[in-house]
């Protein structure tokens, strides 16, 4: 038995005076959006890509660096006295990258990974170790950081830091990739 059917039509009336003058409720047809655990791997890998391609390094470009003494350089429009800095050790590196065992390719998305990783956590220096080896990555890395719009200075790194098989690196930061 139905609530409704035990109700008399004077029990119905009586209530219908006591409500008053009543609208009805109009269902709402907007239904939440439901993400799936796909959608959301599919957005981590896309930001990953993203990190990866953030920046794409030339082998061809050769830069008029110094051959003689330590590696450094500084980019225009940037005080010549911040390789300086960064000789003296006065600059503490915020991340450091370890390029041992890697190949050029696998370099390059690192350093390129590590730059951008240098905005998000507002890094300012950091240690590349390309280590001596054959000198390939010795040679190719200042190649690839002079041709990065972030990269202020670098100069081959004080003892503690790895010496002749490391770069200090500045970076200039930017108030666009600030999170919240």
């Amino acid at each position: 038995m139905k609530f409704k059917d035990g109700l008399t039509p004077q029990e119905k009336q009586l209530f219908k005076n006591a409500i008053g003058k009543t609208k009805p409720i109009v269902q709402d047809t907007i239904h939440p959006e439901k993400r799936t655990i796909k959608q959301k791997t599919s957005l981590q890998s896309q930001k990953k890509a993203k990190q990866h391609a953030q920046f794409h390094f030339s082998d061809e470009f050769e830069p008029n660096l110094n051959s003689k003494g330590p590696m450094k350089y500084v980019r225009e429009g940037v005080d010549s006295f911040e390789a300086k800095n960064l000789r003296r050790g006065q600059y503490v590196p915020d991340l450091i990258l370890d390029l041992h065992g890697l190949d050029q390719i696998q370099a390059k998305l690192e350093i390129a990974a590590l730059l951008y990783a240098c905005q998000k956590e507002h890094a300012q220096c950091v240690c590349i170790v390309h280590g001596l080896g054959s000198r390939i990555l010795k040679t190719k890395v200042p190649h690839w950081l002079v041709q990065h719009p972030d990269v202020m200075a670098f100069h081959q790194a004080p003892l503690e830091w790895g010496g002749n098989g490391a770069l200090l690196v500045l970076i200039e930061l930017k108030d666009k990739y600030k999170t919240n």
